[in-house]
């Protein structure tokens, strides 16, 4: 759930200290048993039912009206990750550049779905644009050098979407590789398997010359 800030331009940090106030603070007094994330405008409440949803969501309503605020029209839903309801809701959302979203995991010997963490197909696009951007094949320089100069890039991108899992994440390590395997066939004037094997080479010699290469060898 989104609200809007106020018309007048105001800094993050007073932003920031105004929804403290006017959400946190509020939730902690009225809605103690519920757990929410909030960042910035951005918010997530959870909620046991549905009725008790549709009640807190009115409530929140009434609350940031009362604040001169408003739930973002479109962006304000309810999202049923795991449990029955009398109405169908959408079975994941997007928060933080991830999907959070419904997975068949094992707990204790036993299949349940349970809510998991995704990275985000917007977050994915955004990541391998920026791969492509790099124009890794028209660099005319050592691997090792390309290697240090990504490094801080692509340790900064499985810092963040890799903490907790990173198979989701195995589609832009894959282009990455499929963009450094571009580099050798221009840098060494080789065909496709031919770099393939020069590439499966260094990466026997060097394997963590890549970060992401611990999670998906070339």
């Amino acid at each position: 759930m989104v609200g809007q800030q106020p018309e007048n331009v105001i800094s993050p940090l007073l932003a920031n200290i105004f929804m403290h106030v006017c959400f946190d603070k509020w939730m902690d007094k009225y809605h103690p048993e519920k757990p929410f994330e909030r960042y910035a405008d951005d918010v997530v409440v959870h909620c046991k039912t549905e009725k008790q949803a549709i009640f807190v969501l009115k409530q929140i309503g009434v609350r940031l009206r009362k604040c001169k605020l408003t739930l973002h029209p479109e962006k304000t839903q309810i999202v049923n990750l795991r449990g029955r309801s009398e109405k169908k809701y959408p079975k994941g959302y997007d928060f933080l550049g991830f999907t959070i979203r419904p997975h068949w995991c094992k707990v204790n010997g036993r299949l349940m779905l349970m809510p998991s963490m995704f990275m985000s197909r917007k977050s994915k696009s955004s990541v391998l644009e920026k791969f492509k951007e790099l124009n890794l094949h028209k660099r005319r320089k050592p691997i090792e050098v390309i290697a240090k100069e990504l490094r801080p890039i692509i340790q900064g991108i499985m810092n963040y979407y890799c903490k907790f899992s990173s198979n989701h994440t195995r589609e832009i390590w894959n282009q990455l590789n499929a963009r450094l395997l571009k580099w050798v066939k221009w840098e060494k004037g080789l065909y496709k398997m031919a770099s393939l094997r020069w590439l499966q080479k260094k990466y026997k010699e060097s394997p963590l010359l890549f970060p992401h290469w611990k999670l998906v060898n070339p």
